[in-house]
Parts: C-alpha cells; structure tokens; sequence
C-alpha cells in the first residue's frame, strides 16, 4: 500500500445562516422560544404523570419516557445551535461533533423503539383487553424501556465507531 497525504482534523468549520445581525437576533429568539416550549411542554407531561396516581398505567409511563427522550434531544442539539448563532467562530470539534451525533442517534432511536413499545401497548389493550394488566405488568414496562435504551445506545455507538473510521 503506498503511503499517502493525511491531515488529521481537530474541528469542523460550520456554514453560517446569516451575516445580518437583525436577522441572527431573530433565529436566536426563535430558536430559543422552540426550545423553551419544547422542554417545558414535556416537562409538564413527565410532572403530570408522575404527580396524578391515575396516569400511573403503563401508556402514561411510556408517555413520559418519551417526552423525556425529546427534551433530551432538543438539548443535544438546539444548545449548540444557540451558541453558534451568537458566536463569531462557528465550529465544532471533532470530538464534540462525535459526541453529538452519538447522542443524537441514541435519543433518536429511542423515541423510536419507545414508539414500537407503545404500539406494541395499544395492541395489548385492543386485542387482549381481559389480560391487558397480566401482559403488561410494571416489570415487563421496565423491561421494555430499559431494552429501548440498551439497543438504541448499542446503535447509536456502532454508528459513531463507524464514522471515526472515516477519513476527513
């Protein structure tokens, strides 16, 4: 194999969304009022179930686990989104894009399995009314939140191992 021109890369330079002033105020006022709804909205949700005795079922348990997800990728990603609207130099580290995208993915696939653990509910409650409490018991919530977690983490660093891979 003959050896080649290689530069490692320690960030990543980020296109700017706008050079006007007014118009940076206005993305960062927008932004920042996006993620503000967003977290407190889910907030209120996960505060909801937890509070109310009667939301303790396990559609409202998984409800709250994903409006938990979705402040937790708002937060991955909206942040740094802030930062470099009012920064002058728009970069990211290398590390630090891993990182995000890292977690990005890990939220990401777990709103999704959490989707599947919540249809896989409704389909318990539809077709098995009668055994509905029997199949979906608290541990077998449990089980399914933590197995959305582990595989979406277990993916999300796989992909992550592969784009270290990659030469920039």
């Amino acid at each position: 194999m003959e050896p080649r021109n290689h530069t490692d890369v320690s960030e990543f330079h980020l296109m700017r969304l706008t050079e006007d002033p007014e118009l940076k105020t206005i993305f960062f006022n927008l932004f920042l009022s996006m993620y503000l709804v967003t977290v407190l909205g889910n907030l209120l949700i996960v505060l909801a179930v937890i509070s109310d005795s009667h939301l303790h079922t396990p559609m409202y348990y998984f409800l709250s686990h994903l409006s938990f997800t979705d402040i937790c990728l708002s937060t991955t990603m909206i942040p740094k989104i802030l930062v470099n609207i009012q920064a002058q130099s728009q970069s990211i580290t290398f590390t630090g894009c891993i990182t995000q995208i890292c977690f990005a993915l890990t939220f990401v696939l777990w709103e999704n399995f959490l989707l599947l653990v919540m249809a896989y509910d409704r389909y318990v409650a539809v077709c098995h009314p009668l055994r509905y409490t029997v199949i979906m018991n608290p541990h077998l919530c449990v089980q399914l939140i933590l197995l959305s977690l582990f595989t979406s983490t277990a993916d999300a660093l796989l992909h992550g191992l592969m784009v270290l891979r990659l030469s920039f």
